[in-house]
């Protein structure tokens, strides 16, 4: 098959949407299919692709590529890059990796919009949430991770506790998990917590270590990256997602998990189908089920062990190979 690929956000713009078109974009082409991409983000270095990215197209070019490939692939829908359909038409096929404004919510024009659009497109969510919130037909594929990062290293020692991995802001729910702790140490309790990430909430969290008398057990890290980051995952036997918000899938549970570690995160959204059977859930910003999954999971080393038995099967889904046969499958349908 011809693909072409409409993502506005893509290298050296970093995130979890462009993360995931990069793996699927290398994904088909190793088996064995052309493929495209189309960016509105400009070049700024000499990165290598083994795919052509075409940046800021001008509208013939846009054409052109459309008349080109067999389908039309976006990376969430983008009401800009969905023209050349109209005067073209090709099957469009959408990823979804986020809500087109928040569940609950009154939809405000432009994701109207979006959502009407997938009454007309094959609609591929990444979790079942997010599939609840798509009015048109859909087909739920996970998400995949970076497996050649992000995997258990033998010789590192296990020896710290609890892990956060995330941007400091208030949607991730950190002051939830230092709330937590601080429960657990007046149950005589006193895990060691590593906060990897930044943002604005960082000077407010180191505020509250101090106030909660956890300066000895929290260790802020900083931003860590790539391999540092994965080996660090490997130090730790709990890996914590504590978000307010409901998450859309969630990655960093894959990462931690590939890492050798047991999950603890929230239920509300697509986190749940992340973390499977390799960790527990509990109700969004409820701090009192935080701290009795942490107690549960701190002293019970075997059941951290069982969830950690789980891991190759449900990683086995989300290997980027894996993720994109099934995405090519879908493809050939709409073709059809």
């Amino acid at each position: 098959m011809k693909i072409l690929i409409y993502s506005p956000l893509f290298y050296p713009s970093v995130g979890g949407l462009e993360t995931v078109v990069s793996l699927l974009a290398h994904e088909f082409l190793r088996q064995e299919n052309e493929v495209k991409l189309v960016s509105e983000i400009p070049k700024t270095d000499s990165k290598y692709f083994p795919f052509e990215v075409i940046r800021q197209p001008n509208r013939q070019e846009l054409l052109r590529l459309t008349r080109w490939c067999d389908i039309y692939f976006q990376g969430c829908v983008s009401l800009k890059g969905l023209w050349p359909l109209l005067m073209i038409p090709k099957p469009l096929v959408v990823t979804h990796q986020t809500w087109y404004g928040q569940p609950g919510e009154k939809a405000g024009i432009n994701n109207y919009l979006k959502h009407f659009v997938t009454r007309f497109a094959t609609n591929i969510p990444a979790s079942h949430a997010l599939a609840k919130h798509i009015p048109g037909p859909c087909t739920v594929i996970p998400n995949p991770y970076q497996e050649d990062t992000f995997y258990e290293m033998p010789e590192i020692h296990r020896d710290k506790e609890l892990v956060f991995l995330g941007r400091l802001v208030s949607d991730k729910g950190a002051d939830l998990l230092l709330e937590a702790i601080a429960n657990l140490k007046r149950l005589k309790l006193t895990p060691r917590l590593t906060i990897i990430g930044s943002g604005p909430e960082e000077n407010n969290l180191r505020q509250q270590v101090k106030k909660l008398d956890l300066t000895e057990q929290v260790d802020f890290a900083g931003l860590k990256l790539e391999k540092e980051l994965a080996q660090l995952l490997n130090a730790h036997q709990i890996l914590v997602v504590p978000s307010r918000w409901q998450e859309p899938f969630g990655v960093v549970a894959l990462e931690g998990i590939a890492c050798g570690c047991a999950v603890i995160g929230s239920e509300e959204g697509g986190l749940k189908d992340a973390i499977g059977p390799c960790g527990v859930t509990f109700p969004n910003g409820d701090v009192q089920q935080l701290t009795e999954s942490l107690f549960e999971l701190l002293t019970n080393p075997e059941k951290r062990t069982a969830y950690r038995e789980n891991a190759e099967t449900h990683l086995s889904r989300h290997k980027s190979a894996a993720v994109a046969k099934a995405y090519l499958k879908v493809m050939e349908r709409a073709l059809q």
